[in-house]
């Protein structure tokens, strides 16, 4: 079994995220931490998104500021305001003649927060908001979690490397993919496309006339000369036919966060959950070497974009669990992507050879 930290996106009518990370399993069964983020849009339907004119952010060292316009909402005194800040959740209300008013409820904060920390007073007409931030050197966009803040963030925390998408739908692969790309400003890179470029004909007919097993060769080639690309997001070929498939071609892979879009049989968020769980432990499937696992109860093109944001909120995730996974994606490359991810050997190493060396 491997290390993969397994991120589950249930797509549904109230889709869910969810993420096991754990550092290398030192049992067939380690524990794994479970965090569970909501997919509905960042500020609750039942709340008005406060507008751009009425709320301005701020991102400290420590802490973040929140500041709210309250002209003309007759706000006389303190009481009439309640805060309800959790770790990462932030619920605004005040009272007035007509009842009580939800001015922002959010259960995505951008990163998570010190509740018992948080500190909010009146300023003349604004109702200032001190958050105090868990992680002093994660830089906050914005003050929820969403698709423009997720860009930013992400982007930073990335550092360059790039990203692989890997599952059973080349096309899917590919909507999420261009979606990716221009969230983020990365290239947009398709192994399906550049394969039937070069042969000058389709992957099913290659797949007729020389057999899977000539197009994973081929696609592990393609692999190998993207690996050294920073800043690409990589469409894969699904089916049994990709290389991604194949557990025994997965050397070039590992160079980039590899995300799995994995479609679930589940019908709500506890069975997707432990659907994933025992995809990962299992490891039956070549996918479940993935950093992260994205999945969906079903698919139209105008979930890419959910799709895509799910998968950034994964990697952002994966990478504050362990800030140096880009430092190690990017030795790896150095190396020569030899195949021993995510414990890497020292220089010298033959992966052709069974050795005690000790992982750096």
């Amino acid at each position: 079994m491997n290390s993969t930290a397994v991120f589950n996106a249930f797509l549904s009518h109230r889709p869910f995220l969810c993420l096991f990370s754990a550092a290398p399993p030192p049992t067939r069964f380690p524990r794994r931490q479970s965090i569970l983020v909501s997919l509905t849009p960042a500020f609750s339907q039942l709340a008005p998104q406060p507008t751009s004119d009425r709320l301005k952010f701020c991102d400290g060292t420590s802490d973040v500021e929140l500041r709210l316009f309250l002209r003309g909402m007759r706000v006389q005194i303190s009481k009439d305001i309640h805060v309800d800040a959790d770790e990462g959740s932030l619920v605004i209300k005040i009272k007035q003649s007509e009842g009580v008013a939800t001015l922002m409820e959010t259960k995505q904060l951008y990163g998570k927060i010190k509740p018992a920390e948080t500190i909010w007073y009146l300023d003349d007409d604004e109702l200032v908001i001190n958050l105090r931030k868990q992680d002093q050197e994660l830089k906050w966009p914005d003050i929820v979690e969403s698709w423009e803040s997720l860009n930013i963030g992400v982007l930073q925390l990335l550092k360059g490397t790039s990203i692989c998408l890997v599952g059973n739908s080349s096309e899917i692969n590919q909507k999420v993919a261009q979606e990716l790309a221009v969230g983020l400003g990365y290239t947009p890179l398709d192994t399906k496309s550049l394969l039937e470029t070069y042969a000058r004909k389709s992957i099913d007919s290659w797949v007729l006339t020389e057999g899977p097993d000539a197009v994973a060769e081929a696609e592990e080639a393609v692999l190998e000369s993207l690996s050294s690309h920073v800043r690409a997001i990589v469409a894969t070929l699904g089916g049994k036919h990709g290389a991604a498939g194949r557990a025994d071609k997965w050397r070039h892979l590992y160079a980039g966060f590899t995300v799995w879009l994995s479609q679930s049989e589940a019908t709500d968020e506890d069975s997707a959950k432990e659907e994933a769980i025992k995809q990962v432990y299992d490891g039956c499937e070549s996918y479940s070497k993935a950093d992260v696992v994205v999945k969906y109860d079903s698919w139209d093109d105008c979930h890419a974009k959910s799709v895509a944001q799910a998968s950034l909120s994964a990697l952002k995730q994966l990478i504050l669990s362990d800030k140096k996974l880009p430092g190690k994606k990017s030795l790896y490359i150095r190396l020569g992507c030899r195949g021993d991810w995510p414990n890497i050997k020292p220089p010298g190493w033959d992966p052709s050879t069974v050795n005690d060396y000790k992982a750096l």
